[in-house]
C-alpha cells in the first residue's frame, strides 16, 4: 500500500508538472515544494522518477509534438540548479549562516545534497554530464569557502553565531581584576598575567557544547566534500589568537636564542622562574584540553582531528621548548645549576604523560621536542658541573687568606655541592645518562660508592683539595700554612658530616679526610715543640739564659699567632688547650728546677706559668679582634 500511495503522489505530482511546469523554474520550485512538503523525497528522488515517468510517457508515444521536439531537461540537471538557487542565497548574505539556526540546517543539508548529486554524477556515464560535473564541483567550492569562514568565526567568536555564552576558563580569561597581575615589560601593552596554579587536573571548556556541535557539522561537511585538511588548517588558524593570549597571560614573551644569551643571570632567573609554571600550565592543561576539543570536534573525522590539535599546539609548545633550548645551550656557569636542574625536572616529569596526548602520527614529533630538551638540559647540567671544576682550576694562587682564615673558593664549592646534592636523584639520573667528557677519574676506589655522580664530586673535591694546597704555600712560616689547611679541612668535613655529601662519598673519605686535618694539626705543633724543647733538662743542667731564649720564643710567637685564625670554634679551643697542655706543665718544671739551684732567678722569670696560660688563650683571635 505504501508503494501504491507513493506511486499515487508521483502521479500527482507528474500532472501539476504537466499543468503547471512550462518552464524549467517553474518546474524546480514545484519539485522544491514537494521535497519539503515530505520528507521521504529529496530533490534527487523526485527528480529520478519524474525522469523515470517521463521516460515512461515518451516511450508510448503520448504527448504534443512540441512536448516530443523540446530537449528534456535531466534530473541531475534540474537538482543541480535548484541546489545553485538554494545555496547562492545563503553564502552571498553577509551575516553569519549560524546566526541562524533554520537557515543553518538548510544550508548543510543542500551542501548534503551537492555532494550526493557530484557522487552520483562522478559515477554515471560522462556523456553531457562533465559540464554539470564542473559546476558541481564550483559550486562545492563557493560551498566549503563559505563553510571555512563560518567554521572559523565559531571559533573565534561563538558568541556572535551562537546565543550560548562561552564559560571562562579560570587562569585565562576572567573579568576579576583580582585575578590577574600585569607585566609591565612589555611596551605599549599591559597584560594580563594569570597568577599560579598548583591543581593541574582541570580541563578548559573554550567553547560552549552548542558551538562544538555546530562545528563538528561544518567540519563533517568539509571532510566529506575531501576538504578535510583545510578544516583543519582552518582550526589551527582560528585558535592561534586563543593560545597565544594564554602563553602570554602565563607572563612570558618570546626570546630569542641571542636574546637568552646576552641576558643578565638576573633577569633571566626571573624569567626561569616564570617558565617552569608556564610550562606545566601549557602541557598539562592547555595542550590537554586543545587535545580534547579536537577529540570532540572532530570525532570520527580521523586524521583531521589529529592535524588540527597538532598544528594548534604547536607554535605554544615550541615557544616554550625553544627558551628551554636556548637556557641549555647558553653560559654554563655553575650559579645556573638550580634554576637548569628545575627546567629539566619539568620536562622529565611531564613526557611519561604526553605518551597519550601525543600518540598520533602527526603530534608524536612534539613529544620527542621535549625528549630532546630535556636531553639538552641534562647535557647542560654536565657540563655546568664541568665548569664548577674549571672555575676551582682557575681560581688565582696569588694572594694569601690573612690569618690563614677560611678561603672563600672553599666556601662556595661546598655550600654549591651541599645544595646540589638536594636534588641527587636527578644529578644520578643526569649523570647516568652520559660520560664525564675530558675529565679523566682514574681507578675506581672500592671502598667508595661509584655512582657517576660520586665519582664526579669525588673529582671535583681532589680538585679544590689540590688547589688548597698550592695555596697554602703562599704563606712563609710553615705553622701558618697548617692553620689555613686545618681551617679548609675542617670546614669540608663538616659539609660532608650529615648530608647527602657524606653518602656521595662515602665514609672512607672522610676517614682520609680526617686523616690529613689530624697531620696538620702534628706539623702545625712543630712551633711549639721547639719552644718546649729550650725548656728540656739535658746534661747541661738548668741554665738561666734557657729561660731568656724560652721568652723570646714566647713572645715572639704569642704576638704572630694572636692575628692567625681558627674558624671552628671547637677546633680553636681544643688547639689551644694542647698548646697549653703542652708548654705550660714543662715551662711550671723549669722555673721549679730553677728556683732550686739559683739565687738570680727573678732576673730572667718574665712569666709565671699562669701569664703564659693567658697568652696562649689570646692565640688565634685574628686581625679583627685586636
Amino acid at each position: 500500500m505504501a508503494e501504491n500511495g507513493e506511486e499515487k503522489l508521483m502521479a500527482t505530482v507528474q500532472h501539476i508538472i504537466k499543468t503547471l511546469g512550462r518552464t524549467d523554474t517553474m518546474t524546480e520550485d514545484i519539485l522544491k515544494v514537494f521535497s519539503n512538503y515530505d520528507g521521504r523525497f529529496s530533490i534527487d528522488k523526485l527528480n529520478g522518477k519524474l525522469d523515470a515517468a517521463n521516460g515512461s510517457v515518451g516511450g508510448g508515444g503520448g504527448g504534443s509534438s512540441e512536448e516530443q521536439q523540446r530537449v528534456p531537461m535531466t534530473s541531475f540537471e534540474r537538482t543541480l540548479r535548484t541546489l545553485d538557487r538554494q545555496i547562492s542565497q545563503v553564502i552571498n548574505q553577509e551575516r553569519l549562516i549560524w546566526s541562524e539556526s533554520d537557515a543553518a540546517e538548510g544550508f548543510l543539508e543542500a551542501v548534503d545534497d551537492l555532494i550526493a548529486t557530484i557522487k552520483d554524477l562522478e559515477s554515471a556515464p560522462l556523456g553531457n554530464n562533465q559540464n554539470l560535473l564542473d559546476r558541481a564541483d564550483d559550486l562545492l567550492q563557493k560551498c566549503m569557502f563559505r563553510l571555512e569562514r563560518e567554521f572559523k568565526s565559531l571559533i573565534e567568536r561563538p558568541d556572535d553565531a551562537a546565543p550560548a555564552v562561552p564559560s571562562r576558563p579560570t587562569g585565562f580569561d576572567s573579568d576579576e581584576s583580582d585575578e590577574y597581575e600585569y607585566d609591565e615589560d612589555i611596551e605599549d601593552a599591559r597584560i594580563p598575567i594569570a597568577r599560579p596554579v598548583t591543581d593541574y587536573d582541570v580541563v578548559i571548556d573554550a567553547l560552549p557544547p552548542g558551538s562544538v556541535s555546530d562545528l563538528h557539522k561544518i567540519a563533517r561537511r568539509m571532510v566529506a566534500a575531501g576538504f578535510g585538511r583545510e578544516c583543519a588548517e582552518t582550526y589551527v588558524v582560528a585558535r592561534k589568537g586563543f593560545l597565544e593570549e594564554s602563553v602570554a597571560r602565563l607572563g612570558l614573551r618570546y626570546r630569542t636564542a641571542e636574546d637568552v644569551k646576552s641576558a643578565p643571570w638576573d633577569e633571566l632567573e626571573l624569567e626561569i622562574a616564570r617558565w617552569i609554571p608556564a610550562f606545566n600550565m601549557v602541557f598539562k592543561i592547555l595542550v590537554p584540553s586543545e587535545r580534547r576539543l579536537c577529540d570532540r570536534l572532530f570525532d570520527g573525522l580521523l586524521p583531521y582531528g589529529d592535524m588540527a590539535f597538532a598544528g594548534a599546539s604547536r607554535p605554544p609548545a615550541l615557544q616554550l621548548l625553544s627558551f628551554a633550548d636556548a637556557v641549555a645551550a647558553a653560559s654554563r656557569s655553575p650559579e645556573r645549576l638550580f634554576r637548569v636542574v628545575d627546567m629539566y625536572e619539568a620536562a622529565r616529569d611531564l613526557l611519561p604523560e604526553l605518551e597519550t596526548i601525543f600518540s598520533d602520527e602527526y603530534s608524536c614529533a612534539l613529544r620527542n621536542e621535549v625528549a630532546t630538551v630535556c636531553s639538552a638540559l641534562g647535557s647542560s647540567i654536565k657540563g655546568i658541573f664541568m665548569e664548577l671544576e674549571n672555575l676551582i682550576r682557575r681560581d688565582p694562587v696569588r694572594v694569601a687568606v690573612p690569618g690563614g682564615n677560611l678561603h672563600p673558593i672553599t666556601r662556595y664549592v661546598m655550600n654549591y655541592l651541599r645544595a646540589a646534592c638536594g636534588s641527587r636523584q636527578t644529578l644520578e639520573e643526569v649523570m647516568e645518562g652520559g660520560d664525564f667528557g675530558a675529565i679523566s677519574v682514574g681507578p675506581i676506589d672500592p671502598d667508595r660508592p661509584t655512582s657517576s655522580l660520586a665519582i664526579h664530586i669525588a673529582w671535583i673535591m681532589d680538585v679544590l683539595q689540590k688547589n688548597l694546597e698550592a695555596k697554602s704555600e703562599l704563606y712563609r712560616e710553615p705553622a701558618l700554612s697548617c692553620v689555613f689547611l686545618m681551617n679548609n679541612g675542617k670546614y669540608i668535613l663538616q659539609k660532608v658530616k650529615d648530608s647527602e655529601l657524606g653518602v656521595l662519598l662515602g665514609e672512607e673519605w672522610s676517614k682520609q679526610m680526617n686523616s690529613k686535618v689530624r697531620r696538620w694539626n702534628r706539623e702545625y705543633h712543630r712551633v711549639w715543640a721547639k719552644i718546649v724543647s729550650v725548656l728540656q733538662i739535658n746534661d747541661g743542667g738548668v741554665r738561666p739564659e734557657k729561660l731568656r731564649v724560652f721568652n723570646n720564643y714566647l713572645d715572639e710567637n704569642c704576638k704572630i699567632q694572636r692575628e692567625w685564625v681558627i674558624a671552628d670554634e671547637q677546633m680553636r679551643i681544643d688547639l689551644r688547650m694542647a698548646i697549653m697542655d703542652s708548654v705550660v706543665p714543662a715551662y711550671r718544671t723549669f722555673l721549679s728546677r730553677l728556683r732550686a739551684i739559683s739565687d738570680t732567678r727573678d732576673v730572667y722569670v718574665k712569666y709565671t706559668p699562669e701569664d703564659v696560660e693567658a697568652c696562649i688563650g689570646e692565640l688565634f683571635q685574628g686581625t679583627e679582634k685586636r
